[in-house]
């Protein structure tokens, strides 16, 4: 025995939930100016009384009358990277708002983005964290937004970038404060802008301090930080206290240690950046340089939505970070 199938929703419905004309709903989903001839307050109402009911606007109708297909494709350079899980998840909330849906593209190249943006099945393109072998000139006129990205590199798009070299700065001047004078240093080798601009920070955070600095390879993960976290913690001369290029570095680590026998942080301070959830979950909690992913996503597709509105989309100061400090520190006792 089946029932009968849910109705779906309609532009009506939400009319009436929300207490507005369907003319009303019809200009908030509309994009482009039409859609903010409506106030923010009744904006708000109705897409609350949508997101209550389930309800999305009909695409095909949408791309028929407005030229656009209402997809937008954020491209990340690793899915399977958590941060990159952050940033998505800020994305999607914001792109809500807009009445944007978003595909996500892992693993892709600078043809790739080229292809996806001259085909009609994304209206705009939101680029995060790419490394260099996936930049490349964009077909003229692409809505395109970058995150995290070299401004230099983007070709005039607009970019959103973090305060990376704050974050650095204070995971340094935490251990400087704590005593520690000899830091070793785990560097992604990775080819993109985002880690010359941690390891450029770092460079000037611990100038006047003794280093030991070891390479690892983010496309190996866990495994090549492991062995270069057991290098340099096998030296005579290893440091008290390691800076790591991101979290799951950070986790490589922690299991190199605990190869050797060595206690976080009796023996060894370790600190992160990224604050992925691993690092509250990590034995002892990771001490971390919060880097904001979800607002970065957030702040990153309302500036996409202002460009598919016709309007040049604002400059937005670095995204400010702040340094976590959980049980992965302590003072040198050396």
């Amino acid at each position: 025995m089946t029932g009968t199938p849910a109705r779906r929703p309609t532009g009506r419905d939400v009319a009436q939930l929300a207490g507005v004309s369907q003319a009303t709903v019809s200009l908030v989903f509309s994009g482009g100016e039409a859609g903010h001839r409506v106030s923010a307050g009744t904006r708000e109402r109705v897409l609350e009384a949508a997101r209550g009911l389930g309800y999305r606007p009909q695409a095909a109708g949408r791309q028929l009358r407005l030229g656009r297909s209402g997809m937008a494709m954020l491209a990340v350079p690793n899915l399977q990277g958590p941060f990159f899980g952050r940033v998505l998840e800020g994305v999607h909330e914001e792109a809500a708002r807009h009445g944007l849906d978003v595909v996500v593209s892992s693993g892709w190249s600078a043809a790739t983005l080229a292809e996806a943006a001259t085909s009609s099945r994304f209206d705009g393109l939101l680029i995060c964290s790419p490394d260099d072998s996936q930049l490349g000139a964009l077909p003229s006129g692409t809505p395109a937004v970058f995150l995290d990205a070299d401004p230099a590199a983007a070709g005039g798009a607009p970019t959103v970038e973090l305060d990376l070299a704050g974050g650095m700065a204070a995971a340094v001047a935490h251990l400087g404060a704590l005593g520690h004078r000899r830091l070793g240093r785990l560097r992604s080798t990775h080819s993109a802008h985002t880690f010359r601009v941690r390891q450029a920070a770092f460079e000037r955070a611990a100038a006047g301090f003794e280093v030991l600095e070891y390479g690892v390879s983010l496309n190996r993960g866990e495994t090549a930080a492991r062995a270069a976290a057991a290098e340099l913690l096998g030296r005579p001369d290893r440091p008290h206290a390691v800076v790591c290029d991101d979290d799951v570095v950070a986790s490589g680590l922690y299991q190199a240690a605990a190869d050797l026998g060595l206690r976080i942080p009796e023996d060894v301070s370790v600190v992160g950046i990224d604050n992925i959830a691993v690092a509250a979950l990590l034995t002892p909690p990771l001490t971390t340089v919060d880097l904001p992913g979800e607002q970065l996503g957030r702040v990153g597709i309302a500036a996409l939505a202002e460009l598919l509105a016709g309007r040049p989309a604002a400059s937005v100061a670095p995204l400010e970070t702040s340094l976590i400090v959980r049980s992965s520190t302590q003072r040198s006792t050396s």
